[in-house]
């Protein structure tokens, strides 16, 4: 049974830091590319963050550019999401999901975590 469980959510102040984790069970986790998406009520789901099976290639939203950083740990089946300079308007609920291509499209990720909430005031 496939498992993406994301911890790590809270509430901070602006300026604030938290480190998102994604632990993954249940497929080979380390062949697959993996992701972090958010969404806030009402808003198409928006891609924060990519990752491919050995870390080696990254990617981060315009937005997210120098205050996020994405991290694997193979050996652990865990995904990060390292966010500093943490602004109003990342709040959110933050999933994490993987793929077996490198992509940016929601649609192509087969499987996604259930996601963990972000909020952040000003």
């Amino acid at each position: 049974q496939v498992q993406l469980q994301e911890s790590g959510g809270g509430s901070v102040q602006a300026g604030g830091s938290l480190r998102l984790s994604c632990a993954a069970s249940g497929y080979p986790y380390r062949n697959y590319y993996m992701a972090w998406f958010r969404q806030t009520p009402g808003k198409e789901r928006e891609g924060v963050a990519n990752i491919s099976p050995d870390g080696g290639a990254t990617y981060l939203t315009t937005s997210v550019k120098g205050r996020f950083t994405i991290s694997r740990d193979n050996a652990k089946n865990t995904l990060y999401l390292q966010m500093y300079s943490l602004k109003p308007e990342d709040t959110a609920m933050y999933h994490c999901a993987a793929a077996p291509i490198w992509t940016t499209r929601p649609g192509d990720y087969n499987y996604w975590g259930q996601g963990t909430q972000v909020t952040v005031s000003s």
